[in-house]
């Protein structure tokens, strides 16, 4: 329609000649039709039962003749819409100034608004609206507060894309770099072709291999991606599973894991396999960061609300500072800048847990009282 094809001034214009004329039409309709009634009765009520003729009396209104009341009323509704029809000018007027105030008011941060917006479009992801020319308590002043709320987001995103390229990128520079150097070697003579060798060769294979395979995984599990064979699980079977799973390396690593784990809790609906790679994974981590003897516990309870049944795994590691709780879940982050990838893993281990743990409709979160003082990390799932 051509309607929505108008600029915003044209339509509020439009809007308020269109309410004047409404009451102007009904103006004169009612002048029309009521008026010279009216005008009868109040002359005739002024003048009393007893005027005379000519005077609102049995013989007319005021000239006594058919012709003349007839007269006397077009003269009455002349003025009348002389009048209306001066006020409708102004009305019209108002109404002209009224828009072009109103327009200006409204319009003015609403272009802001979309000038922004096309050049965030652009790839300007720190541009912002001015907040100070817009009244906060309003509905155009809550507009470009949810509008910086949202360019601050693409900012952020944008800028862990592009962190991740780079992280992706050094990651698989060391490996490949190395096999580089390795079959130059073994190209020029310089290196063996012994056991030891090809091992190692394999082993940066490995790597590359496992870091592929955990980008993807975490790919498909941030997009909601993974198949889920989401079914009612013991917790306590799940714990314990990942527990078997680990104690020779806890027992090797010199270090005490404990489980707490109370009676009669519910089943929880998760996809097993799932469950016991994120649990794997907290307790790997602890592992890595905890020195003999430990201790490290996993332990198992009813949430509050007693709609979930609460995780955790506590250790007695390093310990995290307050700056760095926010990051850990960031793909490729580390809180030891000084630990290789072999002794660290590929930093992305959280992130996947994370992902996993959102798609079976739980939360995962860490807490820790300060460096040096261990870290809990805690993760729900619904129960049946």
């Amino acid at each position: 329609m051509i309607w929505w094809r108008l600029t915003l001034r044209i339509k509020l214009l439009t809007t308020y000649l269109l309410v004047v004329g409404i009451g102007l039409a009904a103006s004169f309709a009612v002048i029309e039709l009521l008026a010279p009634r009216f005008f009868v009765t109040s002359m005739a009520a002024m003048m009393g039962p007893g005027a005379p003729a000519g005077m609102g009396g049995p013989g007319g209104v005021m000239g006594g003749t058919p012709q003349a009341d007839a007269t006397l009323r077009a003269a009455f509704l002349a003025a009348v819409t002389q009048a209306i029809g001066v006020g409708a000018g102004l009305a019209a007027l108002a109404a002209v100034l009224a828009s072009l105030v109103v327009t200006h008011l409204i319009a003015r941060p609403i272009r802001q608004i979309a000038a922004a917006t096309r050049r965030i479009a652009a790839g300007h992801y720190l541009e912002r609206v001015d907040l100070a020319q817009l009244n906060a308590d309003d509905d155009l002043g809550q507009l470009g507060q949810s509008f910086n709320a949202m360019a601050g987001a693409l900012a952020a995103t944008e800028q862990r894309r592009v962190a991740l390229l780079g992280d992706v990128a050094h990651e698989l520079r060391t490996p490949i770099s190395t096999l580089e150097g390795y079959l130059e070697g073994l190209l020029d003579g310089v290196i063996a072709p012994e056991p030891a060798t090809w091992a190692l060769l394999l082993d940066e294979a490995g790597r590359l291999h496992r870091l592929v395979n955990d980008l993807q995984e975490l790919s498909r599990a941030e997009a909601r991606q993974l198949s889920l064979a989401l079914v009612a699980l013991d917790p306590a079977q799940l714990a314990q599973t990942a527990l078997d799973r680990l104690r020779p390396a806890f027992a090797e690593a010199g270090l005490q894991l404990t489980l707490h784990l109370p009676a009669g809790l519910p089943c929880v609906r998760a996809d097993e396999d799932r469950v016991v790679q994120v649990l794997t994974n907290l307790l790997i981590n602890a592992l890595r960061y905890t020195a003999p003897p430990g201790p490290v516990a996993l332990t198992l309870e009813r949430a509050a609300g007693g709609h979930a049944i609460l995780f955790q795994v506590t250790d007695t590691g390093i310990g995290l500072a307050p700056e760095h709780l926010p990051h850990v879940f960031e793909r490729f982050y580390r809180v030891d800048k000084s630990r290789s990838r072999a002794a660290g893993g590929s930093g992305i281990g959280l992130s996947i847990a994370q992902a996993l743990v959102a798609a079976m409709g739980g939360r995962l979160w860490v807490a820790s009282p300060g460096p040096g003082q261990g870290s809990t990390f805690s993760f729900t799932l619904p129960v049946v």
